[in-house]
């Protein structure tokens, strides 16, 4: 079959599609025929080995796992022996290392149903984005009806999941977006935009009871600031950080959990694990019409260099998603 592997750190350049061998599923796991995949930042996080901490995770002297990606959207072809709610021919989408393939392996625990009502292009995008918004609100978050809630990093791939979730709990939404992702922030049903190159939400005055920060830009009492007395901060880790291509955000990350015995106001660290129970909770929303995944732009399995380099530069806006079929005669 034909995958993206990587075999050193490095730019996009280190990627490149090949021929290997088509993976068999274990007895826990399910294998898809990858209809579509999407791109994290996760992706060129591991394509580079950003930061150098991160690699006794990745692999020291290159990534562990040769096949790059992690969303899929597909069709089950075959199932282990101990997997019983799903079967071949089922429309699933999940999580799963190697997903820039044309078949992947995945945990049943990782995979679900695809709702109805969303393409495989829109499955594919849902994932990791969508389960990180879900638990850094419901969960970390224990984000209720009628509070206020600040999304910073809105018009990125987990902001605009975040923003859709929030409002389908009842809260009232601020977006953290540039200039030109307002509109589209507004447009998921945001009740309020900041644009961070004209106003500093930490020093207008406002208060929210549960900020989401996906970016890291700003400090813990920065954060802090912009939150009432009970409010929670929730901590994802970002794509912006002070500790550089050395330990990356896992500084500030550190600080909160040391910090937060001392401060009043709740600071809490976002573990997104894969879930087909939230896979489940995404699904539901969806066919219910309160969620749908933004799409910034589609690329071919050829060309994942392209698109990881286009989310890299932040150029992206929402999620990337890759072609791995003709989706327009696979939807």
């Amino acid at each position: 079959m034909k995958a993206v592997t990587q075999d050193r750190y490095g730019p996009p350049e280190v990627l490149g599609l090949t021929e290997v061998c088509k993976p068999v599923a274990a007895d826990d796991e399910v294998l898809v025929r990858v209809h579509a995949a999407s791109v994290n930042a996760r992706d060129w996080h591991v394509m580079r080995g950003d930061p150098y901490l991160a690699r006794l995770s990745f692999g020291l002297g290159g990534p562990k796992a040769r096949i790059r990606g992690t969303d899929f959207a597909g069709r089950v072809e075959a199932v282990g022996r101990g997997v019983k709610r799903l079967r071949p021919g089922d429309d699933v989408f999940g999580e799963a290392d190697g997903a820039f393939a044309e078949y992947v392996c995945a945990s049943q625990d990782a995979v679900a149903p695809k709702p109805s009502c969303w393409t495989f292009a829109q499955a594919a995008a849902a994932p990791l984005a969508g389960n990180t918004a879900l638990m850094g609100l419901r969960d970390a978050g224990r984000l209720r009806p009628g509070q206020h809630v600040l999304v910073n990093g809105a018009s990125g791939g987990v902001g605009t999941f975040a923003v859709q979730i929030a409002k389908s709990i009842g809260a009232e939404v601020t977006g953290v977006c540039s200039t030109r992702n307002t509109g589209p922030v507004l447009s998921l049903g945001a009740d309020h935009v900041i644009d961070y190159t004209r106003e500093d939400f930490t020093r207008n005055g406002q208060r929210y009871d549960v900020l989401l920060d996906l970016v890291g830009n700003r400090s813990l009492a920065e954060c802090r600031r912009a939150l009432t007395l009970e409010g929670t901060l929730v901590l994802s880790g970002g794509g912006v950080y002070e500790g550089g291509s050395l330990i990356g955000p896992v500084g500030l990350l550190l600080r909160a959990r040391l910090t937060s015995p001392f401060v009043r106001r709740r600071q809490a660290v976002l573990t997104a694990v894969p879930s087909s129970r939230n896979l489940a909770a995404l699904s539901d929303l969806a066919e219910s019409g309160r969620l749908t995944p933004s799409i910034d732009r589609t690329y071919p399995l050829s060309e994942v260099p392209e698109a990881i380099g286009h989310l890299e530069g932040e150029h992206a806006r929402a999620k990337v998603v890759i072609a791995v079929l003709d989706l327009d005669a696979h939807a």
